[in-house]
């Protein structure tokens, strides 16, 4: 397959890679010397990341600035120090305990749908005085973080198989999914943490036309757009 230099790949991101290693990869295969991304993914996620060859590297705020869509899975009880799977279990909590509060489970939901104050969690690749949050995380080091406004445009429940509840939700740029999910937590009463999330929409970029890295190569399908005829 030949990739032009200058455009974007619709890439689905598999879980255990940063996005700056799919970057890298992409490099690697084509040989071009400018590759980015725009809108990161932790390790722990999967789903759309869209990357950015040669000038349309440019254009990333371009991308980032789109809402996007998740679908994700969070696990009420467990509270972590990272607001995900991989983190240090802070808390448990005995689900029994808490009938009443996931009973309103749909209420709670809804309430986070709209503008909401989100503070952003220590371990993200947010910087403050020129340190990335997750690097002072690592040396123990918790600062304060002004909490931000972000909107949630839509959220709803997909299944409920306690203690893990699926969910959608459609948000600006900005918006933390870990601290979504502990915020759920909290308002639950019972603690949660998120155990998987999938990007399915940046804009109106689908993860309908993303393929996998292991077949970039030999994919006659690779969603490739030309975003410098505006200029």
């Amino acid at each position: 397959m030949h990739c032009k230099e200058n455009g974007i790949i619709l890439i689905d991101k598999p879980g255990g890679m940063t996005s700056h290693d799919v970057v890298d990869s992409i490099r690697r295969s084509f040989r071009f010397k400018k590759v980015g991304h725009a809108g990161t993914l932790d390790p722990m996620a999967t789903g759309l990341l869209i990357v950015l060859l040669g000038k349309s590297t440019k254009k990333s705020l371009h991308f980032s600035n789109y809402d996007k869509e998740y679908e994700a899975e969070l696990c009420l009880g467990i509270s972590t120090d990272t607001g995900d799977r991989e983190g240090k279990v802070l808390e448990r909590k005995n689900l029994d305990l808490y009938k009443d509060n996931i009973k309103d489970m749909e209420k709670v939901f809804a309430s986070f749908c709209g503008k909401i104050s989100q503070t952003p969690p220590m371990y993200s690749a947010k910087k403050i005085k020129g340190k990335k949050l997750y690097e002072l995380a690592r040396k123990g080091v918790v600062v304060k973080r002004e909490p931000k406004v972000v909107s949630i445009e839509e959220i709803k429940i997909l299944n409920i198989s306690l203690p893990h509840v699926t969910f959608y939700v459609k948000c600006s740029k900005g918006t933390y999914i870990r601290q979504l999910a502990h915020d759920i937590g909290e308002d639950l009463g019972s603690g949660a943490h998120l155990t998987a999330l999938k990007r399915t929409k940046i804009g109106p970029y689908n993860i309908s036309r993303a393929v996998g890295l292991s077949n970039i190569q030999a994919s006659e399908n690779i969603f490739y757009e030309n975003i410098l005829q505006s200029e």
